[in-house]
């Protein structure tokens, strides 16, 4: 005992001493800053006067009171403990609130208790007003309190807070209750917090790490600064809101498992139905599950989930919000859920989305919005039609044009080089590039048999079904994957209004949850034919050559010696058929019919540098060079560009920038921002409606390699005109088909993953045979749905100063036989079938095709 008396007399002796300190630093900086602002004389004066009154008031109360009483002490000590601890709790407080050196962490603000932030769903609509997708960290759209069964509210007081219309924010019983239970060691009394202060830790995170403090990391004060922040912010929320208003936040707030937040999305996503359409098992389900969202999960664990859903409903009935008949029938009943999971790729247009976000991001980022967190809607330019129609059109061109591609290589596998040989470590090579092999060499960095075996065995996995447009579970290896998904084909497609720039369909691939590269944007090909247009464009727009399309060239051998990076190079190209008619051939219809000579000596007439001009003003933004073949297309460009730049034709010369999304508005429906595109005129009104002319003859005449458009799919009724052009490239790696109409700018692209996976021959793997059918078929789909009415081509509101109506040779029926890409020689088709099979062509020997 003596030992432990010292401890104290010397623990007593250390304040002391502080406290002296603490006082001299006191009054010295208060006589300080009073002198600051009263003069030294008068600082003198008021301290002076200040200590006597002090000497005066302690005379006064030795006279009056008797300092040797034996309850003097006890009662000094009593009203001094009282005093300090008022005075340390005000200070504590202040500390808390103001965050004092750092000390506890922050606190929310006003404005943050006025307007509570909580971190909403961003969702995304069509033009036509169709919700197709939400974007989030936390899936979570508020409601109303409207919106709110009477039954959740009721499950939830019960539960939770009997007395939550009764307090301000903090529950005295509640509190002493844990406290007993604590002192008596009874765990069955519950926690002493309201619902107020729930919704406090929950919207304002007072237990992150973020809002600790120093003290925050002092084993034992952790808890009691976090629960002193709880206490004081339910306070205030309930200052500033009604027992309404903090019941639907709360509401708006939790979390219920599964990435559901709020719940309006855990009604959804649990019993797909509305908050307010609720029954009383049902909000117990879900008042239950605030518990523990693992534990008491009625997906994961049925069984817990009854129990904790009775537990509730017995509390119900204990604080009379059920009789106890309802509540032994309710209890009687089994959970029946009926789930619907929401996801940001759930429906169609996901390529298209994936495009939105990265512009949403990017706009989000300049001008201080959160996707994820910050409830934006977002008003895109897509048809809900119109893109259902596309990916219905890809979905059954490309399901024939694969099954054409199967029975086409049969038994042999489709990657082959440029002299048609099968490239024998396609595979392996290719592995390499996927994540599964770095993961693996990464693990075993110097055993290379343990990658080759891990990569070859086998397990169950889930795949694409190009067969059925689904999925099918295989027992396969991740090489067997690979040797299946490479033999696919790959498309996309992309529809604009030329007028205004509003992508209306986009379709990036087959299907998004298996092929995440983007065939529209992200993807770049080889244009082939499709270029072309490019060529004629400077030929007839530019006034120093001022040509028109009646005028005409000589279909005959052309060879070019030119330099290119300090080498000497030959190009002679070969038109498709292999043969050179040494006919003059107006530039009509020699792009319509895709003449590779006539177009090799345009480029040289016009320059292959004035091409490049053109292109870019067009609209083309992926690195060009002037070379004698640009014309034939060989460098990459992306859909999405081609589309853009095929809408200057249409669109009297005037380039528009596409555009994904009309409108921006926040969580409260305020518009934010509304967009428009870029227009620059790229042309001449005159020269596109020459280029229009130009492209109608290769659906229209005899020849024209677009042809198959017009009789094969119903798209010419009421007058309606159509323009195209189709693009092949070398080895058929890339088969474009671009089509214009007077109010649609449509592209598609088809090949393989990889450039050597193709058609053998071009009466297979030609533009008009891969990618024409699915324009056709969608096209056909959008005119029958009537999303958009077809017509001519507006006539031109002045003079055309330039001859167009060239002479042809006939106009061919609907059963007439149209050139293949490149071909002026009229081949007899099939008309029961897509995909022509017959003799292949003979191929270039520039390595480009149309």
């Amino acid at each position: 005992m003596e030992v432990i008396r010292s401890f104290f007399i010397k623990i007593k002796a250390i304040f002391q001493f502080i406290g002296k300190l603490l006082s001299t630093f006191i009054n010295r900086t208060l006589y300080k800053l009073t002198s600051l602002f009263t003069g030294r004389k008068r600082a003198d004066d008021m301290f002076h006067s200040y200590r006597k009154n002090k000497r005066s008031i302690r005379g006064w109360w030795e006279e009056n009171v008797d300092v040797n009483s034996k309850f003097y002490r006890p009662i000094i000590i009593i009203w001094k403990t009282a005093a300090y601890g008022v005075l340390a709790a005000g200070i504590y407080i202040f500390c808390v609130e103001t965050n004092f050196l750092w000390l506890m962490g922050s606190m929310p603000s006003v404005e943050d208790l006025q307007n509570p932030k909580v971190a909403q769903s961003s969702e995304i609509y069509t033009s036509d007003g169709v919700m197709i997708g939400k974007f989030y960290t936390e899936n979570r759209t508020p409601v109303t309190a409207k919106m709110i069964s009477p039954n959740l509210v009721q499950a939830l007081i019960a539960t939770e807070d009997v007395r939550f219309y009764k307090h301000s924010g903090i529950d005295y019983k509640a509190m002493a209750s844990v406290a007993i239970g604590i002192v008596s060691g009874a765990t069955d009394r519950g926690g002493g917090s309201t619902i107020t202060q729930q919704l406090a830790k929950k919207l304002f995170k007072t237990r992150k790490s973020g809002a600790r403090g120093v003290l925050g990391f002092v084993p034992g004060f952790s808890t009691l600064i976090y629960k002193t922040k709880e206490w004081l912010t339910a306070i205030k929320l309930e200052r500033n809101f009604t027992k309404e208003e903090i019941l639907t936040m709360y509401f708006n707030t939790v979390d219920y498992g599964n990435n559901t937040y709020g719940i309006n999305t855990a009604a959804q996503s649990y019993f797909s139905k509305s908050p307010d359409s609720l029954n009383v098992q049902e909000s117990a389900v879900l008042v239950g599950l605030q518990k523990a969202t693992t534990t008491y999960n009625p997906i994961r664990n049925m069984k817990r989930s009854l129990e904790r859903r009775n537990v509730v409903i017995n509390q119900m009935q204990k604080y009379g919000y059920l009789s106890s008949k309802q509540a032994d029938s309710i209890s009687a009943l089994p959970i029946e859920l009926k789930t619907k999971f929401e996801t940001p790729y759930d429906g169609n247009a996901n390529y298209f989305k994936n495009a939105v976000v990265d512009f949403v991001k990017k706009w989000g980022d300049e001008n201080g919005y959160d996707l994820y967190t910050d409830g934006l809607k977002i008003y895109t330019t897509i048809d809900s039609r119109m893109q259902e129609d596309a990916e219905e059109a890809m979905t059954q061109k490309m399901k024939q044009l694969q099954r054409v591609f199967e029975d086409h290589w049969r038994n042999q596998n489709p990657w082959v080089d440029e002299q048609g040989k099968e490239i024998a470590d396609f595979l392996p090579n290719v592995v390499r590039r996927t994540s599964k092999y770095k993961s693996l060499a990464a693990k075993f960095p110097n055993s290379p048999d343990s990658v080759t075996f891990y990569l070859n065995k086998k397990d169950t996995m889930t795949v694409y079904d190009w067969k059925n447009s689904g999925e099918m579970t295989k027992y396969w290896s991740s090489m067997d994957s690979l040797d299946y998904y490479k033999r696919i084909l790959r498309a996309g497609m992309m529809a604009m209004n030329p007028q205004t720039g509003q992508i209306k369909a986009w379709v990036g691939g087959l299907d998004y949850n298996y092929f995440k590269y983007d065939a529209v944007k992200q993807g770049k090909r080889q244009p082939g034919s499709t270029f072309k247009s490019f060529v004629y464009t400077t030929a007839i727009d530019d006034s120093t050559f001022n040509m028109n399309p009646c005028d005409e060239i000589v279909d005959k051998p052309f060879e070019k010696i030119y330099m290119e990076d300090g080498e000497q190079k030959e190009w002679k190209p070969r038109n498709a058929t292999g043969v050179f008619s040494y006919a003059n051939m107006s530039l009509r219809r020699a792009l319509a019919q895709s003449i590779n000579s006539v177009t090799a000596q345009l480029t040289d007439q016009v320059g292959a540098d004035n091409v490049a001009r053109y292109a870019k003003k067009m609209g083309i933004t992926t690195p060009l060079k002037g070379v004698p073949s640009i014309g034939l297309g060989p460098f990459d460009v992306s859909l999405y560009d081609m589309v853009a730049a095929y809408s200057v034709f249409v669109n009297n010369g005037t380039y528009t920038q596409p555009i994904l999304v009309t409108k921006i508005e926040d969580s409260n429906g305020k518009i934010i921002e509304e967009f428009q595109p870029e227009h620059r005129q790229a042309i001449k009104p005159e020269s596109a409606f020459l280029m229009v002319q130009m492209l109608k003859a290769g659906v229209e005449e005899a020849g024209g390699t677009s042809g198959s458009i017009r009789w094969k799919f119903d798209v010419t009724k009421n007058g309606n005109e159509l323009g195209g052009k189709t693009g092949t490239t070398s080895n058929n790696s890339d088969g474009w088909f671009m089509c214009i109409t007077r109010d649609l700018v449509v592209g598609a692209w088809v090949g393989g993953d990889d450039r050597s996976i193709h058609f053998r021959t071009t009466n297979l793997g030609e533009g008009a045979k891969t990618a024409l059918p699915i324009v056709g078929s969608f096209l056909e789909k959008i005119y029958r749905d009537k999303s958009i009415e077809p017509g001519p081509f507006p006539k031109p509101s002045f003079k055309v100063s330039k001859t167009y109506n060239c002479p042809t040779y006939y106009a061919p029926s609907e059963s007439d036989s149209l050139g293949v890409d490149g071909d002026s020689t009229p081949v007899k088709r099939n008309e029961e079938d897509d995909f022509l099979i017959g003799p292949p062509p003979i191929p270039l020997d520039t390595g480009k095709r149309n």
